[in-house]
């Protein structure tokens, strides 16, 4: 039986090569004022001779300032840039670069319309209540990952004592116009593409397999977790192979899509606790940690009673990844399944937490931080610890 589900509202999605060639044309439909969120150097900017920069400004046609975001978003960067246009605020915001480039666009598009802090409308830390207004805001990723150019929230950080990597959430945070051209991933170095990479195949995964998935974000997902076995060691490992880079193009997209509709499990959890203590990209942590929680889970699930609905999950991901999967139980497919994941994490030479710049006093805090509501098993305090015990190298 089809299960009842709530879908959220989605983007007018442009995807394909060549399609950031639209951009001009986009940006003139929302008026002449356009404040550009982007890394220090745009990526892309030398992509056949066309420039990102030139496309926003679209033949002189367009007045054009430009905000610089390094590094995940905290509230300072939102509340700053927000006090810069509060008063004369911009036609449209345009965001061109990874996830948290993204994610800073999509929340000062948000906090434009309000007063206050950005903190102040934070899930968990703040007690505003935001109304879901905002600047029109397009989308522009230069990564393969996070999948923020199809999602509702914004994630803003704020690390050190009382540090805290939490949501500013609304339905209609989610952008206008997500333009997905998979060219402008190409300069994306190895090591970005493999955090990246693992960031969108574990969120296509916690997904899949989370508590809120219905037939809907299945089937999404399944599509996008074929593009990631297609695609993500072939980026890897030559990051010109244009089909490849469109394939995880489509994963990261749709991993974007799933998660804002099914939630997510406790890497993601992890991740969220440690992104609020350490200055780590959140898609190495998220790869690191992937395969070692997904063994925990799967240990507690065989423990339980009634889960054989995710088992039998865990079956089907092991058959979509594993090219030996014939006349095998379903018990050692998911086996098999989880020593691919292994594999994969030392094929991308992710590094363990220690390597990450993780403290040992902090694995402790970690774990009582970290929430995993949508995993298909609830995971003890001490099955936290073990993971991240296991992946402290």
């Amino acid at each position: 039986m089809i299960k009842s589900f709530r879908f959220s509202k989605l983007p007018l999605i442009i995807f394909g090569r060549g399609k950031v060639r639209e951009l001009p044309a986009l940006i003139s439909h929302f008026g002449s004022r356009v404040l550009l969120v982007s890394g220090r150097h745009l990526s892309g900017d030398a992509f056949s001779g066309f420039s990102l920069a030139e496309a926003v400004q679209g033949e002189g046609k367009t007045e054009m300032e430009r905000l610089i975001v390094s590094g995940e978003p905290s509230d300072r960067l939102i509340d700053d840039a927000v006090s810069l246009y509060r008063k004369d605020p911009p036609d449209l915001i345009v965001s061109v670069g990874g996830g948290s480039v993204l994610d800073a666009g999509k929340a000062v598009s948000a906090m434009l319309t309000v007063e206050g802090s950005v903190k102040d409308y934070l899930e968990g830390v703040g007690s505003g209540s935001h109304p879901g207004t905002k600047i029109p805001f397009i989308a522009v990723p230069t990564t393969s990952g996070t999948g923020s150019e199809a999602t509702k929230n914004s994630v803003i950080s704020g690390t050190g004592e009382g540090g805290f990597k939490k949501s500013l959430r609304h339905d209609n945070f989610v952008s206008d116009i997500a333009l997905v051209d998979p060219e402008l991933t190409i300069s994306c170095p190895p090591e970005v593409t493999a955090a990246s990479g693992m960031d969108c195949f574990t969120q296509l995964t916690e997904a899949y397999l989370s508590t809120g998935s219905n037939e809907y974000t299945d089937a999404l997902a399944t599509e996008g977790l074929k593009a990631v076995k297609s695609s993500l060691l072939r980026a890897y490992r030559n990051g010109k192979d244009s089909d490849a880079r469109t394939g995880m193009a489509f994963a990261a997209l749709t991993s974007g899509i799933c998660l804002a509709n099914a939630g997510l499990g406790v890497v993601h959890g992890f991740a969220s606790a440690a992104g609020a203590m350490y200055d780590i990209p959140h898609g190495l942590i998220c790869g690191t940690l992937m395969a070692a929680s997904n063994e925990m889970t799967v240990s507690r699930l065989r423990e339980k009673s009634g889960s054989q609905p995710f088992l039998g999950k865990y079956a089907s991901l092991a058959r979509l990844f594993l090219d030996d999967a014939g006349g095998k139980s379903d018990d050692r497919l998911i086996d098999e399944f989880i020593e691919y994941l292994y594999e994969l994490t030392a094929e991308l030479s992710l590094p363990g937490l220690r390597q990450a710049g993780i403290g040992e006093d902090g694995l402790e805090k970690i774990a009582l931080n970290t929430e995993s509501k949508n995993n298909p098993v609830k995971l003890e305090t001490g099955d936290l610890t073990a993971i991240l015990q296991k992946r402290f190298v």
